[in-house]
Parts: structure tokens; C-alpha cells; sequence
């Protein structure tokens, strides 16, 4: 992204997305060809990581390089909705086959497939639209001052910026354990813990993320207007006093109205940080590092306090203490708060004018 365009390198990543979901689509079972199936997967679903790692980065980078001053935090908090509306589609299309196609043991056989068919379908019809964009101009306007050389977009460029670098993994931890929290965990939350049915679990898990998508652009257009820390903050303080609260009253209701309204007071603070968290890292570095500043230490981020959120939360319900990843959860939101409190306004002191 940084050496040679954020198109092709959105382009890129939306062909690794479909070739690990058709592999994963298409993998005969265990049963068929033995120990390979589950070494295909795995292929998949490294492929599918790599793919996502690369995407963040450059579709951050490019809605915050091609939106205006004013509106900046607008049009980027739409990666988020499309990130929330990709797994609420998901949800959907797992409603319609639950309720109106197939059986639950078609759907445990082989109609789990179909979702992937559909993503890596998506994907081709993505790929195809991306390679028509136009190329941002603070990119083009960084290569006409800074033709390629070995060390762009390198490892050894981006630990020029530690403090940025830093800011980061600081200002992501909380907010990504948050977000896969409510969403990735949620549905096994309120299934397990709640008690309801799978049916009434899907719907109100995707009545929550409508309503989480709703207030992407809502925060992201109040950024442009009082700043990107207020928001943060909030998140940060209303993280960490509410988490422990919210989930502790949810994990003994057993309404799926009550359950749906306390996923969405969660998702009022949670917005906070999911609606312009992409902003405010590419806000952070010059044109000529950005994709990798924006994308490495995220992704990293993620894969130690996100990805592991889910794993964590049935790690401890596993041995009976279910109740101590709420003060897991909040406790890493308030090492974000420490930061968001001490952290610059990149809305008024950008680095998104700086080619390198």
C-alpha cells in the first residue's frame, strides 16, 4: 500500500478474502480425504488472515486520504459499518436458512458452506469495483516527491515513529476487545449464558448490530465537529464503569428484549471508538508510511487483545468464573483510557498533510 498504491493493495487483499472462502467452501470433510481437510482449513484460514491484516490498513488510509478536512471522521467511520454490515449479512443469511431452507441438521452437514460461497462471491464483485478507483492524491502526490526505494513502507521506516507506533497498540487494545466482545462472543454469550434459542439468538444479535452500523456515521460526523478525544475518552470512561455492570445483568436476564437492549447501551460507548478509531491512526503518520503504520501495530493489537477476547471469555467460563472476564474486558479499556486522556486531538493536530 505504501510502495505502490492503496488501490492495488485493496485489490490485493479482497482476492485473498475469496480464495479462502471458496477453499473453505469446497473442502470435502474428514471423512473423504482424512487429515488433509483440516490442514486445507487451516491454509484457508491463514490465507483469510493475512487478507483481512492487509485490508484494514489500506481501506483506513484510503477513506481518511480521499475525505475532505471537514469530513474526515464521516466518510471513514463507513469502514466500520461495512465491517459491521459484512457480519450482519452473515447473521442474515444464516437466519434464512435456518428458518425458511434447511433443517438444522442440513445446515450442520453442509449448508454452513453456502455463507462462504456467498462471502467469496462478494469478494469477486469487490475485487472488480476496486480496481476502477481512483488512486488518492496525498499517495500520488508522495511518489512524484519520493520515487520507491527498498526502505518504503519498510519496518525500518515505521520504527521511526515509536511514539505513533505506540499510540496504536494503546488506543486499539480496549477498543478492539470491546468490539469483538459485543459481536464475535455475543451470540455464544447470549445462546450459552442467557439461555435463548438459537432463533431468537440471531435475531437479536443482528437487532444490535443494525442498531451498532446506525451510529458509525453519527459519531463520525460529531468528531468532525468537537474533535476525535472526547469520543475516546468517553468510550474509555463509559468502558470501563459499564462493562462489569452490563454484562453481569445480562448474563442473569433471560428476556432476549432485555438482552437486545443491554447489547445496545453497550454498543452507545462502544461506537465511540469502532466509528473513527481508523481516522485517528491515519491521522497519526505521513503518506509514505501510513498503510503500514495504520495496519502493522493494529493488527497486532488485535491479535493479542481482540482475536483472543472470545477464547478468553469461555476460558474462564470453562472453570466456573465466567464473571471475571467482564473485569478483563473493562480493565484493558481503562489502559486505553490512559492513553486516550494523554493522547494528542489528531482532528487538530493531523499529520495527513505530511507526504513523508
Amino acid at each position: 500500500g505504501d510502495c505502490y498504491g492503496r488501490r492495488l493493495s485493496l485489490t490485493v487483499s479482497v482476492a485473498m478474502m475469496c480464495t479462502g472462502s471458496l477453499i473453505i467452501a469446497f473442502t470435502p470433510t474428514y471423512a473423504s480425504i482424512g487429515v488433509v481437510a483440516p490442514a486445507l482449513l487451516g491454509l484457508a484460514r491463514i490465507i483469510e488472515g493475512l487478507s483481512l491484516g492487509g485490508e484494514y490498513g489500506a481501506s483506513a488510509t484510503y477513506l481518511s486520504e480521499v475525505a475532505d478536512d471537514k469530513s474526515r471522521g464521516f466518510y471513514s467511520s463507513f469502514q466500520y459499518v461495512t465491517l459491521i454490515g459484512g457480519q450482519l449479512t452473515a447473521i442474515l443469511v444464516l437466519l434464512l436458512l435456518q428458518e425458511f431452507f434447511l433443517t438444522r441438521e442440513e445446515l450442520f452437514a453442509w449448508g454452513w458452506r453456502i455463507p462462504f460461497l456467498i462471502g467469496a462471491i462478494l469478494a469477486i464483485v469487490a475485487a472488480v469495483m476496486r480496481r476502477h478507483m481512483p488512486e488518492t492524491d496525498p499517495f500520488l502526490q508522495m511518489k512524484q516527491t519520493q520515487p520507491f526505494t527498498r526502505h518504503t513502507g519498510s519496518l525500518r521506516t515505521l520504527l521511526q515513529y515509536p511514539r505513533e507506533v505506540a499510540l496504536v497498540v494503546g488506543l486499539t487494545a480496549g477498543g478492539t476487545a470491546a468490539f469483538y466482545t459485543f459481536t464475535t462472543y455475543m451470540q455464544t454469550f447470549v445462546h450459552q449464558t442467557v439461555g435463548l434459542s438459537d432463533l431468537t439468538t440471531t435475531y437479536v444479535i443482528a437487532g444490535s448490530l443494525i442498531f451498532a452500523s446506525l451510529l458509525q456515521p453519527f459519531y463520525g460526523a460529531l468528531s468532525d465537529r468537537i474533535g476525535r478525544k472526547p469520543l475516546l475518552v468517553f468510550f474509555g470512561l463509559a468502558g470501563t464503569l459499564l462493562t462489569v455492570p452490563i454484562l453481569t445483568v445480562l448474563s442473569q436476564t433471560r428476556s432476549p428484549y432485555s438482552a437486545f437492549l443491554l447489547i445496545c447501551l453497550a454498543w452507545i460507548f462502544t461506537a465511540c471508538y469502532t466509528s473513527i478509531n481508523a481516522v485517528v491512526k491515519a491521522e497519526l503518520f505521513p503518506a509514505a508510511i501510513r498503510v503500514t503504520g495504520v495496519g502493522l501495530p493494529y493488527a497486532i493489537t488485535v491479535s493479542i487483545f481482540g482475536g483472543t477476547a472470545p477464547a478468553i471469555a469461555l476460558w474462564f467460563k470453562r472453570y466456573g468464573h465466567e464473571q471475571w472476564f467482564y473485569y478483563y474486558l473493562s480493565s484493558v479499556i481503562f489502559l486505553s483510557l490512559l492513553v486516550y486522556a494523554r493522547m494528542r486531538d489528531t482532528k487538530h493536530k493531523s499529520a495527513m498533510a505530511q507526504l513523508q
